[in-house]
């Protein structure tokens, strides 16, 4: 699987902030910054003070001095301008991203994803913020969940931003890409639990049902090196493989039946990263894609990314017509388990 480690952006020197630091993809981004550079300042701005405390256990300052651990929540605008204070990147992973719970607590969904990024484009701006990177998901590409929907708006906030920030300002961009392997509530600890449970059969919602499929390193590298690529509005998705849902299932248990239980509520058969209405603005690199901004009123001219090209008119990217397929004996060693 592709690593996505070139183009490397240069952090040595920077103050860092980053929201949600404390979630999956935060924590594994800011070991990787502490392993691979020297920033000034690596700002932990998260809500939740029990993560933040058990984090200071495995990253203690004391070891890691550029580290900062920064209480405060995206909705709140104020903090979140003091906490930017000479900042020079941030990167926004703050989100609720459970599809039932944002169907439940719409105005919650809507106050953190939506307002949130508002927050943090009002603040990178007002602190004079050099570069922002947003992380999206493939449920903003014609969503229809609540969830995606306000990462549609999301996307949309921090693309428009380069048009606040003015033609010398903050520069913003997003990173979209889909199913993060073993992470926090996705289907594959779901799997493995039942297993180590004894289950005899696993529930898969539809037997033609493909995922798109990244592990979380990928996912930090990719950040990292859009961000050494990025002029400002950019959509960057990663090139990464599909997989059968059977297939996921039988990787962690080949032995287990699969009961179909029907799809879930906003549920979708095959992910979305790339839709066809997106085609036109699309241009294709060797390990991405880059949806350019189709209104760029903070540049009059844009030159292409160096050896890129532009997709087919026809062109989508999505789980069922990926060209890359990971098999079942694939998954499994980036699971760090055996076959049940």
């Amino acid at each position: 699987m592709r690593q996505f480690l070139e183009p490397a952006a240069d952090l040595n020197g920077h103050a860092i902030l980053v929201t949600g630091g404390t979630g999956s993809f935060g924590k594994q981004f800011i070991k990787t910054v502490l392993e691979r550079y020297k920033p000034s300042r690596l700002i932990v701005y998260s809500r939740d003070e029990l993560k933040q405390f058990e984090m200071q256990q495995e990253l203690p300052q004391s070891k890691y001095t550029a580290l900062r651990y920064f209480i405060g929540d995206v909705r709140d605008a104020g903090r979140m301008e003091m906490a930017m204070r000479g900042v020079d990147t941030v990167v926004h992973a703050a989100a609720l991203k459970q599809v039932p719970t944002a169907e439940y607590n719409p105005f919650e969904c809507i106050a953190t994803n939506v307002h949130g990024a508002e927050n943090v484009v009002n603040a990178a701006i007002k602190a004079g913020v050099k570069r922002v990177v947003a992380l999206s998901t493939d449920k903003a590409a014609n969503p229809i969940n609540l969830y995606g929907a306000s990462k549609l708006a999301s996307d949309k906030i921090f693309i428009a931003a380069n048009n606040l920030a003015g033609s010398n300002g903050c520069r913003f961009s997003v990173v979209r890409y889909g199913n993060v392997i073993g992470s926090r509530g996705s289907v594959i600890p779901f799997f493995k639990k039942l297993v180590a449970d004894g289950a005899t059969e696993l529930p898969i919602t539809d037997l033609r049902m493909t995922r798109f499929l990244i592990t979380l390193q990928q996912g930090v590298n990719f950040v990292i090196s859009s961000m050494a690529m990025m002029r400002g509005g950019e959509i960057f998705v990663p090139k990464i493989p599909s997989m059968k849902m059977t297939d996921v299932a039988t990787a962690i248990s080949p032995k287990a039946r699969h009961k179909v239980v029907g799809i879930r509520p906003g549920e979708k058969l095959h992910e979305v990263l790339i839709s066809a209405e997106d085609a036109w603005y699309t241009v294709e690199l060797a390990d991405r894609f880059s949806i350019e901004p189709s209104y760029r009123y903070w540049e009059t001219e844009r030159k292409p990314l160096p050896g890129s090209k532009p997709v087919p008119e026809e062109f989508s990217y999505t789980s069922n017509n990926n060209s890359e397929w990971m098999k079942p004996e694939e998954l499994l060693p980036l699971l760090g388990t055996e076959k049940a």
